[in-house]
């Protein structure tokens, strides 16, 4: 998974978000980067082998064999859940994503991973499901920057209603104002007040 953190303004380019996946049009900002990696129940001897260690050489379908053996093992693990998410995400299966990040929010409300599922939802061109998402994630997390800064965007790129998008952009600044999702606020308001006619 890749972290947002202080790294977050090194994805920003002009016309796009910042996130996971970055395509040739605005991609929100993903949060569930920044959660630490799921944590496997603890094995019984006889059991699969939990996830490989981060850096090893897996690859993605082998992560995702062993996520699917461990929410089969443990369906009540949410973050076992979170983590297929973002293996599904990650590898540009957004329905599947959307799929497995319902069964983990069912049990573990989560604002940084109902921001990955709007992202989710937005690659599907389901831009209200993708807005439902980014409010509950606010209404978890009032502070929410990524949650907000992507209301942001789906308001002012695909829903074209800019005043709505300025507000977001607006809150992002006034609750960062010196850090890097108020920059990016700040350019993204830009880009939009651009393309005004």
């Amino acid at each position: 998974m890749i972290s947002i953190g202080l790294g977050l303004v090194v994805g920003l380019t002009a016309g796009f978000f910042l996130g996971r996946n970055s395509e040739s049009q605005a991609a929100p900002v993903t949060a569930a980067a920044t959660m630490p990696p799921a944590q496997m129940p603890p094995q019984m001897p006889g059991q699969a082998p939990s996830m490989p260690p981060p850096g090893s050489k897996v690859d993605a379908q082998g992560k995702i064999a062993v996520l699917l053996e461990a929410t089969s093992r443990n369906p009540k693990d949410p973050r076992a859940w979170f983590a297929l998410g973002n293996e599904y995400f990650d590898t540009h299966q957004p329905q599947l994503a959307i799929e497995a990040y319902d069964k983990g929010l069912a049990m573990e409300p989560n604002p940084d991973v109902l921001t990955d599922q709007g992202v989710m939802y937005r690659e599907l061109h389901q831009h209200d499901k993708a807005l439902a998402c980014f409010e509950k994630a606010q209404k978890l997390n009032p502070q929410h920057l990524q949650s907000l800064y992507n209301m942001g965007v789906v308001y002012g790129d695909d829903l074209k209603k800019p005043d709505k998008a300025f507000k977001a952009w607006e809150r992002v600044i006034s609750l960062d104002p010196n850090g890097p999702m108020g920059t990016a606020a700040r350019q993204a308001m830009e880009r939009l007040k651009a393309r005004k006619p």
